[in-house]
């Protein structure tokens, strides 16, 4: 794994590559990172730069300042050209939450401030997410008279079950870090100063694994929610028969063997 390289250069988020981990900040932090047009064209690209980079074995979202994301940029809402809604995601919103999803490399959200509507739904579509003691979540859409978007509806029932779901759905109100940590939402609570540590260890850790297997178990873990058990045993069956055919599974047979950390190439 090679050392720091030069990125593509966005507008309204930066894309930092150190090592095999991509950094993806929101950057709008006078705006809370609330989402405009340009911001989302920016972080959809984001990830399909990471997509196609074989040398990012994982990844960080996180946000400038002190919110993660505010959610959509209400402002811009009220333009008059703004596109209906359902437009709006179809087009801007939902390829984000499917590039992030289908995307290889696991994601591990930094939650750093408040994720608020399209936000919260940015955070849950991560793999792996780690919260500063002071950040939150809220599912806002009730108070301007909207439903949950971006993947939340379907993203949020299968991290903290359905009962929890609803009551923060419908209810809308926010939860703390430490609520989030109670749900099962984030694996980690830390301080504001050593966030960006811990989140990097995190992914420092993922990006030391067999990126394959690692691709594999992401589509697996996804693909459990929609089949039955015969189906998902198939699935597991179809996967591992591609991860035991891989350098990576020779290798860590044979690190195992000598007693030494193994050295994954990705092949």
């Amino acid at each position: 794994m090679g050392g720091d390289r030069a990125a593509p250069s966005f507008t309204t988020i930066r894309l930092e590559i150190d090592d095999a981990i991509a950094t993806i900040t929101l950057d709008r932090p006078d705006a809370l990172n609330a989402l405009t047009m340009a911001m989302k064209e920016d972080l959809l690209s984001a990830f399909r730069s990471v997509a196609r980079d074989r040398s990012v074995r994982a990844v960080v979202l996180t946000g400038a300042g002190r919110a993660f994301c505010a959610g959509q940029d209400l402002r811009e809402r009220l333009q008059p050209d703004a596109a209906p809604l359902a437009v709006e995601l179809r087009e801007r919103y939902n390829p984000i939450i499917r590039a992030m999803r289908s995307l290889d490399q696991p994601i591990v959200g930094a939650i750093n401030g408040v994720a608020a509507g399209a936000g919260a739904s940015l955070a849950f579509a991560c793999d792996v997410r780690v919260a500063a003691e002071g950040a939150s979540f809220l599912l806002a859409f009730g108070r301007i008279g909207l439903v949950p978007d971006s993947g939340g509806t379907w993203l949020l029932p299968r991290l903290v079950g359905s009962a929890k779901a609803a009551e923060l759905a419908l209810l809308g109100d926010a939860f703390s870090a430490a609520d989030a940590e109670r749900f099962g939402l984030v694996v980690r609570v830390v301080s504001a100063d050593g966030l960006a540590e811990a989140a990097r260890e995190v992914t420092a850790r993922l990006a030391s694994m067999a990126p394959r297997a690692l691709a594999l178990t992401k589509r697996a873990l996804q693909r459990a929610w929609s089949v039955d058990l015969d189906e998902a045993l198939e699935d597991e069956a179809f996967r591992q028969g591609i991860a035991g055919a891989t350098a990576d599974h020779a290798e860590g047979l044979a690190a195992f063997l000598e007693k030494r950390p193994p050295r994954f190439t990705g092949e």
